[in-house]
């Protein structure tokens, strides 16, 4: 194997895992487009602050419904046909988004948009696990979570640019609908990008298609790596039965309350309390609404910058490290958040420590479950696990989502964000105490390990 061809079959993998990560970039660009909107729902519709919670939270449900069903889908239709139909969901989704009269209808437009990501949310990650090298997997799963905070960044600064054509009257009745309407584009073209690239050769095996599967193992990794993997993928499915009952027995059941907790503790940080309401979290501390949506696009642009840190050290540090280092990080920020909001101090310090929180979430917590999730579920219960993991995730964000402006009218900014800081020194006690390693492992390898405990 020459040089020449090594490099093409790396850049071929990069190429199909950017492409797949691009539903991560709609995932983020689709559920964060709503923190430059809410304040303008809010006032176009007259919500009360349960009602605001839901207008920002009705997509959610969608995402539980995804979840559910994408998995099962997934398996049986294939990744990449199930991919292409979520970005065509997408695209319908957020064209009607930007055109209802009510909010019930801008809310059925919503939870259609939230199957589509809660199915991406799902299908992306286990399409670039499954195509990828055990060496670089890591490095290529955190693409999507890379893509997810781009796109949260992208629609930062596009929000931050449609509430400036003008007045806030204008914003009321028509600024927030250009905002929604703004991803029917990118996910046109997410549909007929993902028409085009391979499917998963670990799902053409279980499929019984092991020719095309050899013929995509032999373009990503040559015909000695592929042979290799073939028998792998070959012996680890002779082991499973793809029933639902396994996954709730011996060692699967252990893989599935890691990644369901993990799930459900990267939710309860509060990172979508700053990231869907990240403009009227720095209203409420006195900031005047321009300075607001900007000091929300330097938030997203601290979530990409140090995505990029767990990109560098995922697969050399490993997951464990960073998710202890990164919970550890998120308690002290929040702390520190409540502490500004209870002395009534805004302006640089409290802008400091939310920029702290979300680089320790951005560099731990926000890539590496996904990466973990995506990697400790065996490959025909892949799918199914992932569902349940998921599923829990958007139901910890539902209620995440739902439930911050009732608890800032209730109890306060400041009492809000220590209960998120508790939540991020439970979740450090967890990772310390159960989550295991898995660096450097092939999917196979991890698989075995949790046979073991069976």
């Amino acid at each position: 194997m020459n040089s020449g061809n090594t490099e093409y079959r790396k850049g071929y993998v990069v190429l199909i895992s950017l492409v797949a990560a691009v539903g991560g970039f709609l995932f983020g660009y689709d559920t964060a487009v709503v923190s430059g909107a809410i304040g303008f729902l809010k006032v176009h519709f007259k919500l009360s602050a349960d009602l605001t919670g839901w207008a920002a939270s009705s997509m959610l449900v969608g995402c539980m419904v995804g979840a559910m069903l994408s998995g099962p889908l997934g398996d049986r239709l294939g990744r990449k046909w199930s991919l292409s139909f979520c970005g065509l969901l997408f695209a319908i989704s957020s064209l009607f988004s930007a055109l209802p009269h009510s909010l019930s209808q801008f809310a059925w437009a919503r939870f259609a948009g939230g199957i589509a990501i809660g199915s991406a949310s799902i299908l992306s990650p286990i399409y670039i696990a499954e195509i990828s090298p055990e060496k670089s997997r890591g490095r290529l799963v955190a693409l999507y979570q890379l893509a997810i905070v781009i796109g949260i960044l992208i629609v930062f600064f596009v929000n931050y640019k449609i509430q400036r054509i003008g007045d806030f009257e204008w914003n009321v009745n028509t600024g927030w609908r250009w905002m929604f309407g703004s991803l029917v584009l990118p996910s046109l073209l997410f549909f007929i990008l993902m028409m085009l690239m391979p499917e998963s050769p670990r799902w053409l095996m279980k499929a019984g298609r092991e020719g095309d599967a050899r013929a995509i193992l032999i373009k990503i990794g040559g015909v000695e790596n592929a042979a290799k993997q073939i028998e792998q993928i070959r012996e680890s499915l002779k082991e499973e039965q793809g029933k639902w009952s396994e996954l709730f027995s011996g060692g699967y059941l252990r893989a599935l309350v890691v990644g369901a907790l993990l799930a459900i503790f990267s939710q309860f940080s509060g990172i979508n309390a700053i990231m869907y309401y990240g403009p009227e979290v720095f209203k409420a501390a006195g900031v005047a609404q321009d300075n607001a949506f900007m000091q929300t696009v330097i938030v997203g642009a601290i979530n990409l910058l140090f995505t990029f840190v767990a990109i560098g050290f995922v697969d050399n540090f490993g997951r464990k490290p960073l998710l202890l280092i990164g919970t550890a990080a998120q308690t002290i920020a929040h702390v520190l958040i409540g502490y500004f909001f209870f002395k009534n101090i805004s302006g640089l310090l409290l802008l400091m420590a939310v920029l702290s929180f979300v680089a320790a979430f951005a560099m731990a917590m926000g890539p590496v479950s996904w990466i973990v999730n995506s990697e400790i579920f065996p490959t025909k219960l892949r799918g199914r696990a992932m569902a349940v993991s998921i599923f829990l995730l958007w139901f910890a964000d539902w209620v995440v989502t739902q439930t911050f402006p009732m608890l800032q009218e209730s109890i306060g900014p400041a009492k809000t964000f220590w209960v998120y800081g508790f939540c991020s020194l439970l979740s450090f006690i967890f990772i310390l105490i159960y989550v295991p390693e898995t660096k450097g492992k092939t999917l196979e390898e991890i698989e075995a390990f949790w046979r073991k405990m069976q």
